[in-house]
């Protein structure tokens, strides 16, 4: 018997926010009550990049482990919102840092993503390792794949050649750049014919630059389906519809004509 394709909804609930500088603690603290405050059901919560400690290049003071307190902290609040959550950190593993992504179910499952791209123009380079691989999360009937931050810069990085249906980011994108941040989502969106969604901060980092968020979901056909309180801190959930994807795919066949490549 032929699998069917799932063509339902996937919630999806974004929480832009300031972040405490280099303090896990209050920062584990005032997402706890953020992610409380999520009154609707969800499927999956998403987090800035370096949530518990804001972009710093303090890793060797800041780092967990890759089965630590933050791996805990996620898993604890997958199993009580029985959603998904994902948001990058600070980890060492093999004598190596990494800004890392975490995909947590509420089965306590867990993937990881390290970013790809690293940001030399704060010196990420000389502080983190850069990952080598892509992942693509199977969640829910929706194929999903997480990025962070200066990924959004690499179109090649993100291009759809594995049919998924939802691109993210999380995000510290500071605000002097921001018009590039809302012109490239809009584009990632529209080229790989998918749901793409940014998650950013707002507030001063530790180096005292501002970020002024525009987190945003953008729909497979580059309409933005998200609020428009783009610079205020807020926790919105939006319904994704798989419907959506397959009929603009059906109906427009701009993947079936992109061009064939290999990354070495």
């Amino acid at each position: 018997m032929q699998k069917q394709m799932n063509t339902g909804e996937l919630k999806v609930s974004i929480i832009q926010s300031d972040l405490t500088w280099e303090n896990k603690t209050k920062n584990f603290s005032h997402f706890d009550e953020l992610i409380s405050s999520i009154e609707v059901k969800t499927d999956l919560i998403l987090l800035p990049e370096m949530f518990s400690t804001g972009f710093s290049m303090n890793a060797e003071n800041l780092f967990d482990t890759p089965e630590g307190e933050t791996l805990k902290w996620l898993r604890a609040h997958a199993n009580n919102t029985q959603a998904a959550v994902t948001g990058s950190v600070i980890v060492k593993e093999n004598g190596n840092y990494y800004n890392r992504l975490y995909f947590v179910t509420p089965d306590g499952n867990f993937t990881t993503y390290d970013k790809k791209h690293l940001f030399t123009l704060a010196k990420e380079h000389k502080h983190y390792s850069p990952g080598d691989k892509r992942i693509i999360v199977d969640y829910k009937g929706w194929k999903i794949c997480p990025l962070i931050c200066y990924d959004l810069r690499f179109p090649v990085w993100a291009r759809n050649t594995e049919e998924y249906d939802l691109l993210l980011y999380v995000a510290n994108w500071p605000e002097k750049r921001v018009a590039a941040w809302d012109a490239l989502l809009k584009a990632r969106a529209i080229e790989n014919m998918s749901y793409c969604i940014g998650v950013n901060r707002i507030g001063k980092d530790g180096n005292d630059f501002p970020y002024i968020g525009h987190s945003a979901i953008y729909d497979a056909l580059g309409e933005k389906i998200s609020t428009d309180l783009y610079e205020e801190a807020f926790v919105e959930t939006r319904s994704l519809s798989k419907q959506h994807i397959l009929n603009t795919r059906k109906k427009l066949g701009f993947l079936k004509d992109r061009d064939n490549f290999r990354l070495l």
